[in-house]
């Protein structure tokens, strides 16, 4: 598994805990860093996810 989707799960679930805690709070501006930091999460895993799936592709051939 590619170290990108690794560090970019992490990143969404740190997000997702930032982005509540603004909710509860009412802090907007620490709710938006989450919500940032999930959307840089999720692009993470996907550069991941496609390092993976290039690797399996060129390894059967």
């Amino acid at each position: 598994m590619d170290k990108h989707r690794i560090e970019g799960a992490g990143k969404q679930a740190s997000g997702a805990v930032k982005d509540a805690a603004g909710k509860m709070t009412g802090n907007r501006r620490l709710q938006a860093e989450g919500k940032m930091e999930k959307a840089e999460g999720k692009v993470e895993s996907a550069v991941g996810k496609a390092k993976d799936e290039v690797r399996k592709a060129t390894k059967h051939h």
